[in-house]
């Protein structure tokens, strides 16, 4: 057994996030995946810009003395609707004047973005934890903006509140159904079914929108088990992401930090680490959900061919009979000659004729090595 030389090739992997898709899609391409795109959910902006603006006038005029950030994309979002509305230098010069609270990596790079620095960052891009370290340092009297993400506030304005906080809420964007449901649905269930290597998410709404469809169509304990054996690969960006899932018993595979690079580098790294190809007189060949690599090189099999190929490459090198294999021809063209016929365009598909060996009398084997 030895791991092939291009780990994501021949990857079929499916990004499910509507924001920077083009940017994650455009590196797995670059590795040798085939992307699809199929939103779990799309990024709305806010339902009342008015409100955002009269909420961030009213936040000039009594500026607050701690700023929540709970995503980077909504304190973005905030600070170019301020502008839009001639008060991105008002804004600017309130926040200067606040202690900066982010939560995660994501919130502080977008802080930093806006020339501005973070006090304090939640390491585990939690809404508790950040929750949890404001409550301790007391937060009784103080005035808190809190810039809210599209699943609401996770508690903050009540915790806050509650401890005597005077808190003002900025609802910055909020998540809408998929672009294209039915989209989704069809690549929930071929991740399902076998049609997928891998499926991304950047979100724990994403996640979470995933794993209700994957239940209304019933293909729950499917995901469950090609995750099991690996041959799906479910990747989140980080451990709030990738939640939903694991508590649905799916294994997910995470970064240790919570950035697209990083998550790219982590499905780099499983690859490497767990896509062992088997030895033939070929090359090395490597099945994926939709294709077979040979030294990485993408064969141009037919379905059937596809079929055939994996069935002899599970079988390890052991004989297959002509009736076996005459079981994954289409329709009528299951007889002997058929199959013959079959293996001999894999092998001319392959480059050769050595990846599958003629057993006299027997059938057919995959051709490996030692």
């Amino acid at each position: 057994m030895t791991v092939v030389g291009e780990p994501l090739a021949g990857c079929v992997m499916v990004i499910t996030a509507d924001r920077r898709k083009r940017e994650l899609a455009s590196a797995l391409e670059r590795r040798g995946a085939t992307v699809q795109h199929a939103a779990a959910l799309s990024t709305v902006p806010h339902l009342d810009d008015e409100q955002l603006i009269a909420d961030t006038r009213a936040l000039i005029a009594e500026p607050p003395h701690v700023v929540v950030a709970t995503t980077g994309i909504g304190f973005r979002g905030w600070v170019e609707a301020a502008d839009a509305a001639g008060l991105a230098e008002d804004l600017l010069a309130c926040l200067r004047g606040a202690r900066l609270v982010a939560r995660g990596p994501k919130a502080r790079g977008a802080i930093q973005a806006a020339g501005l620095e973070a006090d304090w960052v939640a390491e585990t891009e939690t809404a508790a934890e950040l929750r949890d370290y404001l409550l301790a340092e007391g937060v009784a009297g103080l005035r808190i903006a809190v810039q809210h993400h599209g699943n609401g506030s996770d508690g903050l304005d009540e915790a806050f509140t509650g401890a005597g906080a005077h808190v003002r809420s900025l609802v910055v964007y909020g998540w809408g159904p998929p672009v294209d449901p039915q989209v989704h649905r069809e690549w929930v269930q071929r991740a399902a079914d076998g049609g997928a290597d891998a499926v991304l998410f950047t979100s724990a709404p994403g996640a979470q929108e995933w794993l209700t469809t994957a239940r209304e169509l019933g293909v729950v304990d499917d995901v469950v088990r090609r995750t099991a054996d690996r041959s799906l690969v479910m990747a989140a960006v980080g451990p709030v992401t990738a939640a939903p899932l694991e508590d649905a018993g799916i294994k997910v595979c995470y970064p240790d930090r919570w950035r697209l690079g990083a998550l790219i580098r982590e499905l780099v790294r499983h690859y490497s680490e767990n896509s062992a190809g088997i030895s033939t007189a070929s090359g090395v060949l490597v099945m994926r959900a939709t294709a077979a690599v040979l030294d990485g090189r993408i064969l141009p099999l037919t379905p059937t061919g596809l079929d055939i190929l994996r069935a002899l490459a599970d079988a390890e090198g052991d004989v297959l009979t002509r009736d076996q294999l005459a079981a994954l021809l289409p329709g009528a063209q299951a007889g002997p000659h058929a199959v013959e016929a079959a293996i001999n365009r894999l092998r001319e598909n392959a480059g050769g004729k050595e990846i599958v060996r003629t057993v006299v009398k027997r059938g057919y084997a995959l051709g490996v090595t030692s």
